[in-house]
């Protein structure tokens, strides 16, 4: 398996970010599923490239690019900004919808309810209210309460550890048995 570079290390992460975010807007408040799979599968194609993005010719026919997306591509390269973004930050409803959804087992429409009937707008605010435990069953609890924890990955070293454990458990159980680490390990992130 060949070692991919880290999003952090990625020369377009501002770029793969600001992605992202329109991606989690679209799920979490305009509820626009395929803009969100559209966004990702963008921010996907271009992690992928090892150089600088400087112009929209550097991206052209790259999957999962449309007219619309690299419109938006060519407006961040001009100009540092997505429109669409800053109006999405200024969105005070919709910051707070996707704030909600940060924790475990709450989604947008849970979150939708969160904000709108109860005006919850932070996750401070949810952890104080007086009926946070009627608003949230168990897991969603329990994913306020670990929230923070839940957003720290892993280190490879200990996922290291865990896969050698795992596999040779797995080998002695049943020699046919074959298992895999998944998610951000496998793809090097």
């Amino acid at each position: 398996m060949a070692a991919k570079r880290k999003l952090a290390e990625n020369p377009n992460s501002e770029l793969i970010d600001f992605l992202h975010e329109l991606a989690d807007y679209e799920k979490n408040v305009s509820r626009m599923i395929h803009k969100y799979n559209a966004y990702r599968k963008a921010a996907s194609s271009i992690a992928k490239i090892d150089h600088k993005i400087q112009s929209i010719t550097d991206i052209k026919g790259l999957e999962g690019i449309g007219k619309k997306i690299a419109a938006k591509i060519e407006q961040y390269l001009s100009t540092g900004k997505i429109k669409k973004l800053e109006t999405n930050r200024g969105d005070e409803t919709g910051a707070a919808i996707n704030q909600m959804t940060r924790v475990m087992g709450i989604g947008p429409t849970h979150a939708n309810k969160l904000v709108h009937q109860e005006k919850i707008t932070s996750i401070d605010e949810l952890r104080s209210h007086p009926k946070r435990d009627q608003l949230l069953n168990k897991t969603q609890q329990l994913g306020l309460k670990y929230l923070e924890e839940f957003e720290q990955k892993i280190p490879r070293d200990e996922i290291k550890q865990m896969e050698t454990i795992l596999l040779r458990e797995i080998t002695a159980m049943d020699n046919l048995l074959r298992a895999e680490i998944v998610g951000s390990y496998r793809r090097g992130k």
